[in-house]
């Protein structure tokens, strides 16, 4: 019986404004074994990390209100208490990664192929998924 390493301790940030979206990528997050923590915008994004979380990932929506994806990616990359935490943007704008290049980091379109997004949150919080031929 093959067994999934351990998740991390540190929860993954999911900043997302819809509430039907945020509560489904929260609910598989979380069966897959992952703490989760919610933000409904950038800004309060922002200020969990100025208050002290420190997520073993960001899952970053693009289009919300206060401050979208792109403005917290830009205050985010450029502070460097917070620019080595890794953040997956996804958007259902597929444009985006052409559209802003300089954020520099991995997009996943909506609505998310489920084992896509799974392996990329493996990856980047250190849990790589073995797959098998």
């Amino acid at each position: 019986m093959k067994h999934a390493p351990p998740k991390p301790s540190e929860p993954i940030l999911l900043v997302e404004d819809t509430e039907d979206s945020r509560e489904v990528m929260e609910a598989l997050l979380e069966m897959e074994g992952y703490r989760v923590t919610c933000a409904t915008d950038g800004r309060e994004a922002l200020d969990r990390l100025e208050a002290g979380l420190r997520p073993c990932l960001i899952l970053l929506d693009v289009s919300m209100p206060r401050m979208n994806g792109i403005e917290f990616r830009r205050i985010q990359a450029a502070d460097e208490r917070f620019r080595d935490i890794p953040v997956i943007l996804y958007s259902a704008i597929h444009e985006i990664a052409w559209l802003y290049p300089s954020l520099d980091v991995p997009v996943c379109r909506k609505p998310v192929d489920v084992d896509h997004i799974l392996q990329m949150v493996a990856e980047r919080c250190g849990q790589r998924q073995v797959v098998s031929a």
